[in-house]
């Protein structure tokens, strides 16, 4: 049985926005495993996010254009030598496809399901080809078995979900609104029954101190003000889909689940929440923890905090930390306690930045809080 496990996550990798500096410090790290949580490639026509690089061609829709992006991509050498590194453990996300995509839904709304379904086959397709999976996962037309479930002796168990290929349309026409009735919706999903009672059983069942849901979008109930609406949220993240999101943490706190960790990617920006059943309500516990990382280059080269840092924060004190530059996090873990590391670059819009260590972050076997190191 591992007395220890070290790992990293990763997301989010526009090869036009950027270049793969933290890949290259990723690779120096003494790794057993690396998650990366989505957004590998980008769909998008060449020139679309920038100019640091440029994408072969145009938007990709047919198989042989998802194989050629996804070959681009593989050509950079740091991405290279990460993977030669140690096993990747990996999910999609949406551009692996196409942005804000929801199941059969297409984020152009002119696009037919059934001609969505075409293209998402290809997509499928290229991404069995060119990324680690096993036969499990050996995609039947626009289908394809993504969600699974590992373990790293009894140190920890991880829940690799798939929040894209199962979910219901975003409410509220994906635009930031309040907590309503369309995101309190039991019939609305992100993961689909089926995986959702999957991901419980798999909860009952670990045998693991630390028990990982390495998924997509935040779950931490971040709200901002958006013109007249005090508090709006994501209606891409899990926000949009509460009623579920609730069930899940409940589902937790009820079967009192072993230091449940959530690893999320996709915002382009570096968060660690304390999640409860419902983030609104502070003065109910913890239940779980959530460290979600930045991406590697998707949105050039950030910065350490915008103007509004402070008011998001006080807006909602169950975050813990939170940054803007690019990077990834690597997580230590014993029977004791989890560390993780948020590692970020100066600069990424050049090559040679330099990657540091922003904050050092703490749980106890235990306990939910998150501590500074």
């Amino acid at each position: 049985n591992p007395k220890q496990l070290s790992f990293a996550a990763a997301s989010c990798q526009s090869l036009e926005q950027g270049y793969y500096t933290a890949y290259d410090r990723m690779a120096e790290d003494e790794l057993d495993l690396v998650f990366h949580l989505g957004d590998y490639i980008y769909e998008y026509n060449a020139g679309n996010q920038g100019n640091i690089r440029k994408h072969h061609g145009g938007e990709i829709v047919s198989l042989s254009d998802y194989r050629v992006r996804h070959a681009q991509y593989k050509l950079d050498p740091a991405l290279q030598k990460a993977h030669a590194r140690c096993p990747w453990f990996v999910t999609w996300d949406d551009h692996e496809v196409d942005n804000n995509c929801a199941d059969e839904i297409s984020e152009q709304k002119n696009v037919k399901p059934v001609d969505f379904l075409i293209r998402r086959a290809a997509a499928y397709q290229a991404y069995y080809e060119n990324m680690p999976l096993r036969r499990t996962s050996l995609p039947a037309g626009p289908y394809l078995q993504l969600y699974r479930r590992g373990a790293f002796g009894q140190l920890a168990e991880f829940m690799v979900l798939d929040g894209r290929q199962y979910r219901s349309d975003q409410p509220n026409n994906d635009v930031r609104s309040p907590i309503n009735e369309a995101a309190l919706n039991p019939e609305t999903t992100m993961l689909g029954k089926d995986q959702r009672n999957w991901l419980k059983q798999s909860l009952i069942q670990s045998r693991g101190t630390w028990n990982i849901l390495a998924q997509q979008v935040m779950m931490g109930m971040v709200g901002t003000p958006s013109g007249d609406v005090p508090m709006a949220y994501s209606m891409d993240q899990w926000p949009g889909y509460t009623y579920e999101r609730m069930d899940i943490v409940r589902f937790m706190a009820d079967r009192k689940i072993s230091n449940p960790v959530v690893l999320t990617g996709d915002i382009h920006s570096n968060w660690a929440n304390e999640l409860r059943i419902d983030d609104r309500k502070m003065d109910a516990p913890a239940v779980a923890a959530e460290f979600v990382g930045t991406s590697i280059s998707s949105g050039g080269d950030g910065q350490d905090r915008t103007a509004s840092h402070d008011k998001v924060l006080s807006d909602n004190p169950f975050i813990k930390f939170h940054n803007r530059q690019r990077g990834y996090f690597r997580c230590k873990v014993t029977q004791k306690t989890w560390t993780t590391d948020y590692m970020v670059a100066d600069k990424v819009t050049t090559p040679g930045g330099k990657m540091t260590k922003r904050t050092s972050l703490v749980l106890e076997n235990g306990s939910p809080s998150i501590q500074k190191a």
